[in-house]
């Protein structure tokens, strides 16, 4: 072989690989910085090559978990890690799943939906744990800078909380709900805008949805597919529980008009499988003026109402 035609091969060579790159997930661990996703977390990380994904941990070691009388370890599933990988629409694009107890959850969703990310599930883990601890995933797409500065302000949020107090809360807090119950169902009703029933001063409304199973039957309200508040209480000092169904594009609006009004959210999760439209349901708990709480579910029925709007069926809206 002439010099000149080893040249030749290695410059097309040379080109050939210049032309085809890194694989997409090598091209997108590149463009992830670890270094700077450290910094802004404030936790260690590592790059896993072949998926192109960094991901920071944190095992929660300021709290003793026991799950059935039985200490356990962070190892064994009590840790708190996101996920970061380069994105297509935005830059970058996290994951991650949250170790929490009760008296963070609410705290931490808040910070979250305020620093831009997406709250997608709340649901527990285990049996039979002490102290009880629940599981909040995450997501989200943006700058590296936001998504990252997000999680760590969720992080610090329960360092505060466990600062002010080592050992969790039990309770939401505040007066006893009255034993008897004596809800006005008129001014509940005018502040939810939707007709309900009334039993032993006690007061409930339900609006169904439809979707459709597998098998090509229509379900709605009745089968369980529904939207629900009930009061209990006076209507000074009120509590109000509930269960929202909402399209996965309603999700992030429900949950930050609720939390905006002040009420909880306890449970994140789905009722079924193979349903059309996809059905998520979110469950919460609030305590209050009855007139209040009925207004802050209405203003997330109308949040839900504004997505319902503006999405086609083909073009749903990116989560906000």
């Amino acid at each position: 072989m002439t010099r000149t035609f080893r040249s030749v091969t290695l410059f097309w060579i040379c080109t050939w690989a210049l032309a085809v790159g890194p694989s997409d997930a090598q091209g997108a661990a590149l463009k992830l910085d670890g270094p700077l996703i450290e910094q802004l977390t404030g936790l260690k990380g590592t790059l896993n090559e072949e998926e192109g994904v960094f991901k920071v941990t944190a095992p929660r070691t300021d709290l003793k978990f026991a799950i059935d009388d039985w200490a356990m370890p962070p190892f064994m599933g009590l840790t708190t890690w996101a996920a970061f990988q380069a994105g297509k629409a935005e830059s970058a694009m996290i994951m991650g799943d949250m170790v929490l107890v009760e008296d963070e959850v609410n705290p931490v969703l808040s910070v979250l939906l305020d620093a831009g990310l997406s709250v997608t599930a709340l649901h527990n883990h285990f049996f039979f744990d002490d102290p009880k601890v629940y599981f909040m995933h995450i997501g989200g797409e943006g700058s590296v800078e936001t998504l990252a500065s997000g999680f760590r302000k969720a992080l610090a949020k329960v360092q505060a909380i466990r600062a002010a107090q080592p050992k969790p809360v039990r309770t939401f807090g505040g007066p006893a709900i009255a034993a008897t119950n004596a809800i006005t169902s008129k001014v509940v009703e005018e502040a939810l805008g939707a007709k309900g029933q009334a039993k032993d001063g006690m007061f409930k409304a339900v609006i169904g949805r439809k979707v459709e199973m597998v098998c090509g039957c229509s379900v709605g309200k009745e089968m369980g597919v529904n939207t629900w508040a009930a009061f209990a209480g006076t209507d000074d000092l009120a509590v109000v529980d509930g269960d929202f169904a909402v399209l996965e594009d309603e999700l992030q609006p429900v949950l930050k008009a609720l939390r905006g009004s002040g009420i909880n959210i306890v449970a994140i999760h789905h009722h079924m499988t193979h349903e059309t439209p996809r059905m998520l349901f979110l469950h919460y708990w609030g305590k209050g003026r009855s007139q209040d709480l009925a207004r802050g579910v209405r203003s997330a029925l109308d949040a839900q109402a504004v997505v319902a709007k503006s999405v086609k069926p083909d073009h749903p809206v990116k989560p906000q």
